[in-house]
């Protein structure tokens, strides 16, 4: 529990790196041709339609240049995946069984095994966002790439940041939620297992 909340806060941390915009920035940072305090303008009547606290940019010349700060979240979205995995692991290890695994945990029968392996327990929930946490740091790395790839006073990078940030994003989200309502909430202890080892 104490690892996702970590990732919770890794996460609520990197975010607010997010709420700095170039807006005013015009091309290359430099502001020229902008009206006076439209940075200020902008964010306080984007402020009025979302919940977020935007503010202008300390840097406008960085924050065009570079996307770090999206780089930055992706990889605090990588790190829940990176835990995740880890977690999900343990708990197919933890369920492996009936006769020849560990067996110590039970897993809710979703979709029961077949005739050829009386009482398997497909782990399909664990299956699942194992997959999402795999696919999760794929994108992450294409975020890497494109954050990377800024050349000079741009980075025209950004469609292919923001299409995995937010595909990582719903991934995680969707993944999530199915697997706390269709397994963590159901797992049980198996003590008769647990005695014996």
């Amino acid at each position: 529990l104490h690892q996702i909340e970590n990732n919770f806060e890794r996460i609520k941390l990197s975010k607010k790196e997010l709420s700095y915009l170039a807006q005013g920035g015009t091309a290359v940072g430099s502001g020229i041709n902008a009206p006076k305090n439209f940075d200020k303008i902008f964010c306080k009547f984007l402020n009025k339609s979302t919940i977020n606290n935007y503010k202008p940019a300390k840097n406008k010349f960085e924050a065009i240049a570079s996307h770090d700060s999206l780089v930055n979240f992706s990889n605090s979205l990588n790190t829940l995946s990176v835990s995740l995995l880890k977690i999900l692991n343990d708990l197919r290890f933890l369920s492996s069984g009936p006769r020849s695994g560990l067996g110590e945990i039970n897993m809710p029968a979703n979709e029961p095994g077949s005739s050829i392996m009386p009482g398997k327990v497909n782990p399909t929930q664990i299956e699942a966002l194992s997959m999402v946490c795999c696919q999760v740091m794929g994108n992450n790395l294409s975020v890497i790439q494109g954050g990377s790839q800024g050349h000079f006073e741009l980075n025209a990078f950004k469609p292919l940041i923001i299409f995995n940030i937010i595909n990582s994003i719903n991934l995680l989200s969707d993944g999530i939620n199915s697997f706390n309502k269709n397994c963590l909430k159901k797992i049980s202890i198996n003590k008769v297992n647990i005695n014996k080892h």
